[in-house]
This record gives C-alpha cells, structure tokens and sequence, in this order.
C-alpha cells in the first residue's frame, strides 16, 4: 500500500505532465542546432564525466549551453518537481543532450526529430550491476517498475570506455536490439590522465595539504557506498590503527568518500600523522593521479587508475552480501586485478611485500581489456558524434 503514492506521482508526471511540457514548449519554440544542454540528475554542478565535454564546446565556441540540475534523492520532492519542468523547458529546442546517469526526465519523453542524446555514464568498465541487470534485485527496482516507468531509453549515444563492455550496457539499458548505438569511444573524465600537467599539479597539491607524506608512499582508500542514495554510508571496516602501526614508517593512507555519502567514519585524532579524509579538498581523478596504491572494494574507480598501472587492493570483506544486493557483471575474483582482502592483515601483509607480489602485467591486461578506448582523446570522438 505504501508505493501507491510514489505509482501515482511517477504515472502523473511521467506518463502525462512531463510528456506535456516538453511537447507543448518543443512547438512553440524552433530547435536550435547549436543549443546543448548538459543535465545533471544528482548533483547541483558538473560531474567529471560531463565536464570536459562542456569545456571542450566553451573552448570551441558557438554554442550556447545549459546545465539543467534536478538533484533527485538530494533534494526535496517538490524542488526536483520545480527543476524537472525547467529542465524540460530548457530542453524543448535544444539540439544536444548530454547525461552521464540514469533518468526518467528524458526516458518519458517523445524526443524531437534530430535531436541526439549522449549517456556519457559516469563509469567506466562495467562491475557492479545497474538498470535491468538489477531488476528483482534489492538494489533495482522490479522489472515492472522499470519497462512502465523506465529510467533508460531515448538514448541516440551510449559512449563506453571499450567494446569488451558493450553487451552489459546493452543488458543495463535494455538496448539489446540497439548494440549498434553503445559506441566504445572513450569516456571523456579519463582524459585528465594523460596531460602530465595535471598529474604533477595533483602530485604537488597533495604534498602540500599533507607534509607528512614529503618521505612517505601515498594509500589513497576510495570505497563505494552501502545502502542506497538517500541513506548512503561508508564502510568503517578497515582496522586504521592497525594500519598505522605496521606501515606508518612507510606510508600515509588519504581516504576519499563517495558523494552520496553525508556522514563520513571520523578518522581518530591520534592517527592523524598517518590517515587524512580528503573527500572535501581534492577530487578523486587528483588522487588517482596522486596515489601510489589504491584500495577499493566495488567502485568502478579501479578502471580509471588501472590507466597508471599501479598496485590495487580489493577490501571486499562483505563480498557475499554485496553479491545479494546487487551483483557484478563478471566473476569478482576473477576479474579484479590484485588481491581480494577480508580483514585488514591481509591488506597489510600484501603491502609489505607488495614489490615482490605486485603484478603489473595482470594491471596492463585489465587496463587493455576494459580500458582500450581511453587513451586522451575520448572527449574528441564523443564530440565528434554531434555531426555523425
């Protein structure tokens, strides 16, 4: 009885209203053919999928471009109701769309003839589940939720970070009869990685919030969320002052939390010579960039640093669980390239001898398997999908 409110909401706005507006605006106004509007469904600014797109286009010149923001499950339901409209009337002449998450704005509406939409997705790879690949899970929705209310169509582009990931995208987007339209281009927020000035300004901004770390090997700790968005948390599992106690000679672990994440674990004053929570004063490509060993658990970060061809752990102590709640595309073991660890000792006694153990030649074919399309040059080729 409970989700009868949230039915008539989505079959109000998605099925009727929403449809309404953007028809109604799309004829009273001609499209503009170099209009594009970039919208953000969470977050009130640019993400890094979305960003070196729209400055490429600044750069270039001659268009006139919007950031539409609906903050959905970040702000209240009446405030993403008000930004969906203006969204919908934003969008109504423009040309190009860009989006890099999932969306019922766009996936209710009946798109203008010519007008191209870009899913940019805001990962690379494919590891944990999403859209259909979730439905029946307790992550997604159910799969009648999502063929009624559906949260993944319209899309004239999919850009993917290589072809090997192409049929899961097909399965998350229910494109299977559109493989043709998921394009292994690049993903335009990996591009950052090749340009050595903004490696060596990452380097040298995190030498200078942490002197400490002057003579010491970088940890960057970067795990996924738990639970869903509106709740999301992070995982407090990794025992710090172990850590600190065998490798703080030798290292500084830096944490960097996800950005759904509202109430970040409280690093102990007493360990602060040794773990530093950076969420707020770095992004996460500068400490990609920054970072000597990375350990996550489920995040699709790991593709990203996989580029560097540096060591990895996966802190996977609730691997069972996070299978039942949402699942991976590939075998988790088998895929991951570095060592999977339940407890903090296993993470510690690798480090220690991680010269010795550190496989980089299973790094380089992780990297040429899931990565071969992000060499640089990604945002040139999205782009230049605008005039395909």
């Amino acid at each position: 009885m409970k989700k009868i409110p949230a039915i008539l909401y989505k079959t109000a706005t998605q099925k009727i209203l929403f449809p309404s507006v953007y028809t109604l605006e799309a004829g009273r106004k001609p499209l503009k053919e170099k209009k594009a509007v970039f919208l953000e469904m969470r977050m009130q600014d640019l993400t890094d999928s979305l960003r070196p797109i729209y400055g490429e286009l600044e750069r270039r010149g001659g268009y006139e471009l919007q950031v539409c923001s609906i903050g959905q499950e970040m702000v209240s339901l009446f405030r993403q109701f008000r930004n969906s409209i203006a969204a919908l009337r934003k969008m109504a002449d423009a040309n190009y769309i860009f989006l890099d998450d999932s969306s019922a704005l766009i996936s209710c509406i009946r798109p203008r003839r010519g007008v191209k939409i870009f899913q940019t997705w805001h990962a690379c790879g494919a590891f944990k589940k999403f859209g259909f690949s979730t439905a029946d899970k307790q992550f997604g929705g159910t799969y009648w939720d999502l063929l009624h209310f559906p949260m993944h169509k319209n899309f004239t582009y999919v850009t993917v970070s290589s072809p090997e990931v192409v049929w899961a995208y097909a399965e998350a987007f229910h494109m299977e009869d559109r493989r043709e339209a998921i394009v292994p281009v690049g993903v335009s927020r990996t591009d950052i990685f090749y340009d050595p000035g903004a490696v060596g300004a990452a380097c040298e901004k995190i030498r200078r919030l942490l002197p400490q770390a002057a003579s010491r090997k970088i940890i960057l700790y970067a795990p996924t969320f738990r639970g869903r968005v509106t709740e999301a948390a992070s995982p407090d599992e990794m025992d710090l002052a172990a850590m600190k106690e065998a490798l703080g000679d030798a290292y500084v672990l830096v944490c960097k939390h996800h950005p759904f994440v509202k109430n970040r674990p409280v690093i102990p004053a007493d360990l602060a010579d040794f773990a530093v929570d950076l969420t707020e004063e770095m992004t996460i490509e500068e400490l990609l960039m920054a970072s000597d060993i990375c350990i996550s658990d489920y995040s699709s970060l790991v593709f990203e640093y996989s580029l560097f061809e540096r060591p990895m752990i996966f802190f996977s102590y609730d691997l069972e669980e996070y299978y039942d709640w949402r699942g991976f595309y590939y075998d988790y073991e088998a895929m991951t390239p570095g060592p999977t660890c339940r407890t903090t000792e296993e993470i510690i006694d690798y480090i220690r001898d991680i010269d010795a153990r550190f496989d980089r030649q299973r790094v380089a074919e992780f990297r040429s398997t899931f990565m071969s399309a992000c060499d640089g040059h990604a945002t040139e080729r999205i782009l230049a999908l605008m005039d395909a």
